[in-house]
């Protein structure tokens, strides 16, 4: 490693003009921003977003989008965040899985909702805040998760903290500081597997909120250390584990090359490394019915048991709807028997049926060696049939990745389904969807076009 101070280099590079944003990157921003306001609105009557709402006793001028603008920054964000993440159908990154969109789209619609930010600026502050969050994924991947730690709800923070200092205008000096500040507000465990529980909804949120009171604290002249990062008690100190060395190569390069363009979005509103188990199961229910299976065995990478297959007795009887999304033996059933795994298919009805308890009851695994978790997300099931006879299925990739990308329309078609189930009109629909390309405008006020969209589903 350089003798370069990281957040330093980090906050030289976004303070100054020399780096340009690249077409693949601004299209990128388009889409994980059509994609995380749909999946914003789609979660809005959900209880743990009505559960956050009844939490906010104070009242401000920023929006909770399809809820109105009564709410604090912070508050507005942390909705928002969770919203996004909150079904797990938000993009991820490949390389280690950590979410983007739901930690820098609130955070910069937020500020620009308030801020009468240039088109130039607004399209900055995302671009190197999610370039930063996917780099910072890449230092020491699979160790925040191995630590015990949510990699977006730890990494996020510091991508938000980047994006709101770009957009408030802070000096070199004062963004390092920011980075150096949401270090000590950066949290987010992921207990919540034990019983399904909420709390990996809201690290999202608690991110962007973080990052933006970092980035405010840091303007009006309050430090943080510059070595958070690589110091002898940084963040790859406290949140990752020591059997997986920091690479900060990572870092030094920001800037350099971009990363951050090739963001995958999910097909399936499950955690990430399931979504070709389903894809597997999909095909296999073409060629076997129930009747016909004897045993399902899973070939998966060692860095997935902990979160997706252990205590393997929760995995195969998960305690709640969210819990189930983070358990394989459950989305094979559902892609099997359902040949689909939206956001109507993790539910308490759905816990229930017979024929997902009979088909997760059959399913085990083994760790593959071999497996290139967590470069890449692959599927491979075998079904044993009646007669003993075995069927491999595989999927070599993450549909919607890099290899598989998702199509534009494939896009816009999930956008206007998670709108429908948000309870929008059709013309309310297509309003959202022009407004956001007018966000992408450079002719456009950004400020008039986040009030514009703001206003499209507002809840009385």
């Amino acid at each position: 490693m350089s003798s370069v101070v990281l957040a330093e280099h980090i906050a030289v590079i976004s303070a100054g003009q020399t780096v340009k944003i690249p077409a693949s990157v601004r299209k990128m921003l388009q889409r994980v921003t059509l994609d995380a306001y749909g999946l914003m609105l789609s979660a809005r009557n959900t209880d743990y977003i009505q559960a956050i709402q009844s939490s906010c006793v104070d009242h401000g001028g920023t929006t909770a989008f399809g809820h109105g603008s009564r709410f604090t920054m912070q508050d507005a964000v942390l909705i928002n965040g969770t919203a996004v993440h909150g079904e797990d159908f938000d993009d991820t990154f490949e390389g280690t899985p950590v979410h983007v969109s739901s930690v820098i789209i609130p955070t910069i619609l937020a500020i620009a909702e308030r801020e009468d930010l240039p088109p130039d600026k607004f399209i900055r502050a995302m671009a190197l805040g999610s370039e930063l969050i996917c780099r910072l994924a890449l230092v020491a991947p699979t160790a925040i998760h191995r630590q015990g730690f949510h990699p977006t709800a730890i990494l996020g923070a510091f991508g938000a903290s980047l994006t709101a200092s770009i957009a408030y205008g802070l000096s070199a000096q004062q963004a390092a500081s920011a980075l150096g500040i949401v270090g000590s507000m950066a949290s987010g465990i992921i207990e919540y597997l034990a019983e399904g529980t909420w709390t990996k909804r809201m690290h999202p949120g608690w991110a962007a909120a973080a990052g933006i009171k970092s980035a405010v604290m840091a303007k009006a002249g309050f430090t943080g250390p510059r070595t958070i990062f690589e110091g002898t008690h940084g963040l790859f100190k406290g949140f990752a584990h020591d059997s997986i060395a920091p690479d900060f190569g990572h870092l030094e390069s920001f800037g350099e090359e971009w990363i951050s363009a090739g963001l995958a979005f999910k097909p399936y509103a499950c955690g990430t490394m399931t979504q070709p188990f389903v894809d597997c199961a999909i095909q296999a229910s073409k060629i076997l019915s129930t009747g016909d299976i004897r045993e399902i065995h899973a070939h998966v990478g060692e860095g997935t048991v902990h979160r997706l297959w252990e205590p393997l007795d929760e995995k195969r009887n998960p305690s709640t709807p969210y819990g189930a999304k983070f358990s394989v033996p459950y989305c094979i059933a559902i892609g099997f028997l359902d040949g689909k795994a939206g956001l109507n298919e993790f539910t308490e009805d759905q816990l229930l049926r017979d024929d997902i308890q009979s088909i997760t009851s059959k399913t085990n695994y083994s760790i593959n060696p071999e497996d290139p978790y967590p470069g890449e997300y692959v599927g491979w099931l075998d079904f044993v049939d009646l007669e003993g006879k075995t069927h491999t299925i595989k999927q070599a990739c993450l549909r919607g990745g890099k290899q598989e990308p998702m199509t534009d329309p494939e896009l816009e078609d999930k956008f206007k389904n998670n709108l429908m189930f948000a309870g929008l009109e059709t013309t309310d629909i297509v309003s959202a969807q022009e407004r956001i390309n007018h966000l992408f405008n450079p002719k456009n006020n950004i400020r008039e076009c986040v009030r514009a969209l703001a206003n499209i589903g507002e809840k009385p």
